[in-house]
């Protein structure tokens, strides 16, 4: 039996813009999901198809337990997580000896199977990895240097489709390239200028993530008026930097960045817009291996 864990994540810039080859930054962040693999001969089916690819993947078959920290589809790289924390156990469970750069790149195969061709590297490499990187066309830019950063992820509770999303600015795009090829490459400006900024939370907030923000809704990913309201309450009943979507949009989560002051604040002023409230920071380790009796934690959700 092998008990692995791996990071959820929020993009701070560029998301929907690194499907096209654009750069973005992301950041792993403290909530986990957690997977236990034990090899069996006759393995009980589950109705998951990133499961079912890790597997199929990896050519084995096993029973995976899944406990997880994350909320599911909203935006903070749940499936990613999976993805990552049960390919680590499978390949630890099997011993068939791949390191992390293989993981990272197998998982991103499993989620473009799932999502049919649109997923991007960010969310599956940054759960492998840890930390906050820079990513590109696929590859890891740079892993830029632990920021001491408070976040508070407001989450609308409305579920969203990361496949639906990306397919829809997609469209967009296909219908009206004049339109979106600019704005995602104003998109790409303002997550390159944010690197010159990135020890100055105020500006980094206050001015380049709220511009990413505006730029996703004129991409037409805000999508729901709940994000509105969590954004708005986090900027001015809370105090924050700045907040933005984080993720697919469209429902889903955002991300404020703020004063360690400020963070109970601003978690209840996302709660009292029917928000649900998580308080974090970065979390440097990536996908890990977990005591066997982390399996006590988990659900009994079975392959």
């Amino acid at each position: 039996m092998a008990v692995w864990s791996a990071p959820g994540k929020v993009f701070l810039f560029g998301e929907h813009a690194v499907v096209y080859g654009k750069p973005g930054i992301a950041m792993a962040i403290k909530p986990r999901v957690y997977v236990t693999v034990r090899k069996t001969r006759h393995p009980p089916r589950v109705k998951s198809p990133y499961l079912e690819k890790c597997f199929e993947l990896m050519g084995v078959n096993g029973s995976v337990y899944i406990h997880s920290q994350l909320p599911s589809s909203s935006g903070l790289g749940s499936s990613a997580a999976v993805t990552v924390a049960t390919l680590s156990a499978i390949n630890d469970e099997f011993d068939l000896g791949y390191g992390r750069p293989e993981i990272a790149t197998m998982a991103h195969s499993v989620e473009k199977s799932v999502q049919k061709g649109r997923a991007s590297a960010t969310d599956t490499y940054v759960s492998t990895f840890g930390g906050v990187l820079l990513i590109q066309g696929g590859d890891i830019k740079r892993r830029l240097p632990p920021e001491d950063f408070h976040l508070v992820i407001g989450n609308t509770m409305v579920s969203h489709s990361t496949a639906r999303m990306v397919e829809q600015v997609g469209k967009f795009r296909a219908t009206d390239p004049d339109i979106v090829n600019p704005i995602l490459d104003a998109i790409e400006a303002v997550t390159m200028r944010s690197l010159h900024v990135f020890q100055d939370q105020r500006a980094l907030g206050g001015r380049y993530m709220d511009i990413n923000h505006e730029l996703l809704e004129a991409l037409g990913v805000g999508g729901h008026p709940a994000l509105t309201r969590l954004v708005t309450a986090a900027r001015a009943a809370g105090g924050a930097y700045g907040a933005k979507i984080t993720g697919a949009g469209g429902g889903g989560s955002i991300v404020a960045l703020c004063p360690k002051r400020s963070k109970s604040k601003i978690a209840g002023a996302i709660e009292g817009c029917d928000g649900r409230a998580i308080i974090t920071t970065i979390d440097n380790e990536g996908a890990r291996k977990e005591k066997e009796d982390e399996r006590n934690r988990t659900d009994k959700t079975r392959r």
